[in-house]
């Protein structure tokens, strides 16, 4: 049995008094929801913050982004090692990501191994655009992303790799797949390219999150099927009764 998993990725919004501000109030609910693990990804510069506001709790804290390097001369840029002193996740290849500051493949599976090598548990992003979706190219896409972001990673690191399937063409247009093309694809692409990588076996074990216009009302009938292990929450984490429901439909 997959524990339920639940990331909200604020991406660039909120200054640390508004983090907190929502932090305060979104953590009193989220404590009492129990069988999801429940994570934050606020901008770098509200991680101190945040980690010692949900110190104690069953909040986890994520970063958005890292590079793969330990140290060195890559300005503006933050090592693995140092996410890792209040993080334990990392989202890594967001297409927002790809599409406007040059992630690909490969830099992915650089960053990969990077958490890998810190214990960073990764929340891998995949997934297709608007113009590969009409020409019928998502699982090429997706089954690609899937296997070079993630090859040589250890097999037993692999079992605490999380994987977020999210249609770039869904990502804040409000128009979210249906759910169960998210469960075609989270089942036959994903996990079926996980199976390839790290066997039967593992495969099971690894999360394979939908992501793209969740919403309080619509996160139930994502999470009703069997592939769909959760959400990362994009513009609905922003908003406390929002993300608290949709942690409750993923307990449920």
């Amino acid at each position: 049995m997959r524990t339920p998993f639940v990331a909200g990725n604020w991406k660039m919004n909120k200054t640390i008094a508004e983090a907190r501000e929502l932090v305060s109030v979104m953590g009193k609910e989220l404590k009492n929801v129990k069988g999801v693990e429940k994570v934050l990804c606020p901008p770098f510069m509200a991680l101190v913050a945040i980690a010692n506001l949900i110190g104690g709790t069953d909040l986890g804290l994520g970063a958005q982004n890292m590079h793969w390097e330990e140290k060195g001369a890559y300005t503006g840029e933050t090592s693995p090692g140092m996410v890792k002193e209040f993080c334990k996740y990392i989202i890594i290849g967001h297409s927002e990501r790809r599409a406007y500051f040059g992630e690909t493949d490969t830099t992915v599976n650089k960053k990969v191994i990077a958490a890998q090598k810190v214990g960073l548990i990764p929340i891998v992003c995949v997934g297709e655009t608007l113009t590969e979706y009409e020409a019928g190219q998502t699982a090429q896409v997706v089954r690609r992303q899937t296997l070079e972001g993630l090859k040589d990673i250890d097999a037993a690191f692999a079992s605490h790799i999380v994987v977020a399937y999210e249609p770039v063409w869904a990502i804040g247009t409000g128009r979210a797949s249906s759910a169960e093309n998210a469960q075609s694809v989270h089942r036959d692409v994903v996990r079926a390219a996980l199976q390839d990588l790290f066997g039967a076996e593992t495969a099971q074990t690894i999360r394979i999150l939908y992501g793209g216009s969740v919403t309080a009302a619509n996160a139930a009938e994502f999470f009703s099927q069997q592939d769909i292990d959760g959400a990362l929450v994009g513009g609905a984490s922003l908003k406390s009764d929002e993300f608290i429901a949709i942690a409750r439909a993923a307990a449920k």
